[in-house]
């Protein structure tokens, strides 16, 4: 296979997963480790993809913002990992506070079950999830408040209507989905509107929780939401390597990793 066929093959895996492995792709394509590090330096170079240790993950341009749609279907298997890894540590009769987000929104899909929970969010997604007239109903289905707002393409809402009511709550925790964790940036999304209300949704919470699967790692969006200082806990997956592991435990406090069951993935 030509050097430009391999690129195209890796650009491609790239799109349909969002992070390729060195390993996994060399073995895929017949060739060494070190041709596939080669082939990932010279898509690095021309801003295709942004390598990473141990392999790749997709380059955005700062102030694109993927649908939420696309990336619902990518990393599948590490947002529920983070999902129940992140239900742990909710409690009974918390008031908890999830923004938008596709990982956020694997967590709102554990919590139609649990008892005396109160969500507040901006996210259309996950107050439907948690109000689907479909799902079964009880006494232990959780209260949800749903702010008003303009609507992103990560199914967010925005805006002063949202920052208004998201204003008025005081919450036990709040779980914010990013578009990146940087060490040098901390945690950014494209959307300048949808970063002043996560700052907004951060700031109601006794404690803030990042879910942000491992292809989040070095991204960066075009708008800050807040350091990684910060955060008080950050929940990731198995893929992340073990150098990103010792840089992020230098900014927080409270890391936690999340075992991924391919087995559990819905079909």
């Amino acid at each position: 296979m030509l050097a430009v066929e391999r690129r195209r093959w890796i650009l491609d895996a790239l799109q349909r997963d969002g992070t390729v492995r060195v390993a996994s792709l060399a073995a895929d394509l017949g060739v060494s480790e070190m041709t596939v590090r080669r082939d990932l330096d010279a898509l690095d170079d021309r801003e295709a993809l942004h390598k990473v240790h141990g392999g790749a993950v997709s380059r955005h341009n700062r102030g694109e913002e993927p649908w939420s749609a696309i990336k619902a279907t990518q990393q599948r298997a590490e947002k529920i990992a983070i999902a129940h890894t992140a239900l742990e540590l909710i409690e009974n009769g918390m008031t908890v506070a999830i923004s938008a987000g596709t990982t956020t929104l694997e967590l709102a899909r554990l919590l139609g079950e649990r008892s005396s929970i109160t969500v507040v969010t901006n996210s259309i997604s996950i107050f439907q999830e948690l109000t689907d007239p479909q799902r079964p109903q009880s006494p232990s289905n959780p209260e949800v408040f749903l702010t008003g707002g303009s609507r992103t393409p990560s199914d967010a809402l925005v805006g002063p209507i949202a920052d208004a009511a998201l204003s008025t709550f005081r919450v036990d925790v709040s779980f914010l989905g990013v578009h990146g964790v940087d060490p040098e940036a901390g945690l950014t999304t494209p959307n300048i509107a949808e970063a002043q209300t996560n700052r907004r949704l951060a700031d109601i919470g006794r404690s803030l929780i990042v879910l942000a699967d491992h292809t989040k790692y070095l991204e960066v969006g075009a708008n800050v939401i807040a350091p990684l200082s910060r955060v008080d806990t950050l929940v990731t997956d198995t893929a992340l390597p073990e150098p990103a592991r010792i840089e992020l435990a230098d900014h927080i406090t409270d890391l936690r990793i999340a075992p991924v069951d391919h087995d559990r993935t819905p079909t």
